[in-house]
């Protein structure tokens, strides 16, 4: 090949590479369980719109992926059944014996053990993925809802909204073994993400409680306040914090905003507007997107992180609930 014809194609090779480093790279998925209408919202992350819409069973609610993103399972609530979906072919391919009202569940790092809370009958039940079989039934407060697994495997905690605290449930012997009273109906529980806080939403009592996991004493417990907003109105749900441990992000339902918390101070540094009473969290691959479900307008806002932005807003389906992001 001619010298002049050698540049030319690395010149074109290298615009090209300039041009593919500077576009969005984002192959991620979101699926967003639209609780009123039976459905899975699909949004690429590339062009923040709707591609699909997957009918599921009824009032899907909690929704989540084991860890190979291969299973998306989802809480068919009024159908009382976890749902499996293969993510491939978007497809369900078998349903798991849930308990009734499944409304939050938890997944164990062993991609095994699933955790379901269960608020009609005051149990967490324990069913094996692969087995479809439940393998323990545990009692816990009253109205059970939010459910976690800590990064070691170590505990399963469920939150009990009428009983207003946290069962900590040994997973090796799958036994309750300890209560920590929380505030006001108790939503979601989440752990940090080197196992050490457990944060819990409480929707009545307007707090976000954080406990040390080693003693399960409370540390510290966060009120909020937004200029103009009715206390009443400010009813904490999802809660997501930073790999790095650096930022916890709250939704407060009718608030209609997110909070922004320095997970090492654990003071409030901020509150971002989104849509109407949001109710879950889920950070894309990276964390530089935030997705918040705002379960009055019916859409999905999305967060720039590093900013602290709210950069878009995405019609879904009627009640959006959970969220959960597919690499």
């Amino acid at each position: 090949m001619p010298t002049q014809g050698r540049k030319l194609r690395a010149t074109l090779v290298f615009a090209a590479g300039i041009s593919l480093g500077a576009a969005p790279l984002r192959a991620e998925t979101i699926y967003v369980s639209n609780e009123r209408d039976n459905t899975i919202s699909v949004i690429d992350g590339a062009t923040l719109a709707v591609t699909a819409t997957i009918k599921v069973g009824k009032r899907p609610r909690g929704i989540l992926t084991d860890s190979k993103f291969t299973r998306l399972y989802i809480c068919a609530s009024d159908d009382d059944t976890v749902q499996v979906m293969d993510i491939a072919t978007r497809k369900i391919i078998g349903e798991l014996p849930s308990g009734d009202d499944p409304e939050q569940f938890a997944l164990h790092p062993d991609d095994r053990h699933l955790y379901i809370s269960n608020e009609d009958d005051n149990i967490a039940t324990v069913v094996d993925v692969e087995t479809r079989q439940v393998v323990a039934q545990i009692e816990v407060g009253v109205e059970p809802e939010g459910m976690a697994v800590s990064p070691d495997g170590a505990w399963a905690v469920n939150t009990s909204e009428t009983t207003n605290m946290v069962h900590w449930i040994d997973t090796a012997q799958q036994k309750l073994v300890d209560n920590t009273l929380v505030g006001q109906r108790p939503r979601h529980a989440e752990f940090s993400h080197d196992g050490k806080t457990l944060w819990v939403s409480s929707e009545i009592g307007g707090t976000v409680t954080v406990i040390d996991v080693a003693t399960r004493k409370v540390i510290k417990t966060i009120g909020f306040a937004i200029k103009g907003m009715p206390a009443d109105q400010i009813q904490p749900v999802g809660v997501k914090l930073t790999r790095d441990g650096a930022t916890a992000f709250a939704a407060l339902g009718p608030a209609n905003h997110v909070a922004v918390i320095d997970a090492k101070t654990l003071e409030v540094k901020d509150y971002l507007l989104v849509g109407r009473r949001v109710w879950h969290l889920a950070f894309n691959g990276d964390e530089s997107r935030l997705y918040t479900t705002n379960g009055v307008s019916n859409d999905v806002s999305v967060i720039d992180v590093a900013k602290l932005e709210v950069t878009k807003s995405i019609p879904v389906g009627r009640a959006p609930w959970g969220a959960v992001v597919v690499p």
